[in-house]
């Protein structure tokens, strides 16, 4: 069952349209990647979904919820979590600040979830009181993926989590997506590293020039020698 359908959107930047007539299908508990040159406007659909766009046309609908044109802090309360790739923390902030700002929708913070989160993070328990901007970008990109799962969402959108990571911290990465996926949360994914987040995800799309160039399984799309040929390198 579709959790998330995107159709035939068109959005961008005030005039300056970048997305033309793009689909997107998650289903519930699946987990998706978009992959595609740079430029290609793969950020611009995460953007789009989450109303920090101009909406151009087509329709993003959210659980059965027609959600375009809804802004970002109404697009949150209806189960989506965002981590765009840059600015997202909140660096003046203590870990434990920046994750209690992840719940500000709610009337107090409930501990349970702040429970889980240091459950799954254990590095963000150890340096609650630290300043979130004083931290590595791996534990900041940790940082800002719990914060997104203070609310429970059922959709998690990353946007470039390995991004700026050092080789040895990327698998790791990986691995917590798997497991927060796997723990029934859908995730759609952007990532530069188009090999390995295919070979992790259930579905791939391939993105061109703000439109939909391939969509299959991420196995087959690893397989594809046009595919691997024009996007993966070989």
């Amino acid at each position: 069952m579709a959790l998330l359908e995107v159709a035939d959107l068109d959005a961008g930047y005030g005039d300056l349209q970048i997305l033309e007539g793009v689909d997107l299908i998650v289903d519930d508990g699946e987990y998706v990647t978009i992959v595609g040159p740079n430029g290609a406007g793969k950020s611009t659909v995460m953007k789009s979904i989450f109303g920090l766009t101009a909406y151009m046309g087509g329709a993003v609908e959210f659980d059965d919820e027609g959600i375009h044109g809804y802004r970002p802090e109404d697009i949150i309360r209806t189960g989506i979590g965002y981590v765009p790739q840059n600015d997202n923390v909140f660096p003046s902030l203590s870990v434990k600040e920046n994750l209690e700002m992840g719940a500000y929708i709610l009337d107090e913070v409930p501990e349970d979830r702040m429970r889980r989160i240091y459950d799954r993070f254990p590095i963000l328990e150890e340096r609650k009181s630290q300043k979130a901007g004083t931290m590595s970008g791996g534990q900041q990109q940790m940082l800002a993926m719990g914060r997104a799962l203070m609310l429970e969402p059922d959709l998690l959108m990353l946007d470039e989590p390995s991004a700026g990571l050092a080789p040895d911290l990327v698998d790791d990465m990986f691995d917590r997506i798997d497991e927060i996926n796997d723990d029934g949360t859908a995730i759609l994914l952007v990532e530069q590293n188009a090999k390995e987040a295919l070979r992790r995800c259930d579905r791939g799309y391939v993105l061109v020039q703000g439109q939909n160039r391939y969509e299959d399984s991420g196995d087959a799309l690893l397989a594809d020698d046009q595919v691997r040929q024009d996007f993966l390198g070989g």
